[in-house]
């Protein structure tokens, strides 16, 4: 969390190399961006397959985004992603002895439902799902799906209807049904799904930053001036 006055002060400046349309952009999106619902990706491997994940995050107003990384490295292809990474913001568990069980324990401890999609026994349709509390949505690796980890931790499972030979879906169209039904879902029936004011506010700087050409030395120029009238 940075210092409160340090980021207003910052916000302030680099607003002022963003044209009004940009700020009006920026913040209409903003707006119905919501954390109510997230996505984790456990051990997906194909590049084009979470960059589609990601893009799809960005149009449906998801902001979180969690890489489990316990065998497979994520690499963004930004055809397929569109440039949506600089807008989303993205979590990686990497360095612990179980990325999987670490990450899942750090969401339930912030509130998190854990939701896992796999064609378990006791896995209900989208619209079963309860969604008062926050979810967070758990997507397997393409060939095995999710881990025995997430099986066991996951507070409920859900899968989508199938009707033809064809068995299971590509792992980025999944994600993108789901993330659909569940956000259209949300936005109509939970009164509190947007950021809060705090979370706003500094998700609003990284996308001023984003937007300013050379942000990183314009940033460190004002840091200088900043902390030195601080002395």
């Amino acid at each position: 969390m940075q210092d409160l006055e340090y980021q207003n002060a910052l916000t302030q400046y680099l607003e002022g190399f963003v044209s009004e349309r940009r700020k009006g952009r920026l913040t209409e999106v903003l707006a119905e961006r919501t954390n109510h619902l997230t996505v984790v990706l456990e051990d997906v491997y194909q590049s084009h397959n979470f960059s589609a994940v990601l893009r799809s995050a960005d149009i449906f107003g998801i902001q979180n985004i969690h890489f489990i990384e316990n065998r497979n490295k994520y690499k963004i292809s930004e055809d397929v992603s569109m440039g949506s990474t600089q807008w989303l913001t993205l979590n990686r568990y990497q360095k612990f002895e179980n990325n999987t069980v670490e990450c899942l324990t750090q969401l339930k401890n912030k509130g998190y439902k854990i939701v896992a999609t796999t064609l378990h026994e006791k896995s209900v349709t989208l619209d079963k799902l309860n969604i008062d509390q926050p979810i967070a949505l758990v997507f397997g690796t393409e060939l095995t799906g999710i881990s025995d980890d997430v099986v066991a931790i996951a507070d409920e499972f859900v899968t989508l209807p199938m009707y033809g030979f064809t068995e299971s879906f590509n792992i980025s169209v999944c994600a993108a049904l789901c993330m659909h039904e569940l956000s259209t879902k949300i936005r109509a029936q939970v009164t509190d799904y947007k950021l809060s004011e705090s979370e706003k506010k500094e998700i609003y700087l990284e996308w001023l930053k984003v937007s300013v050409k050379k942000h990183e030395l314009m940033i460190k120029e004002f840091d200088a001036s900043y902390f030195a009238n601080k002395v």
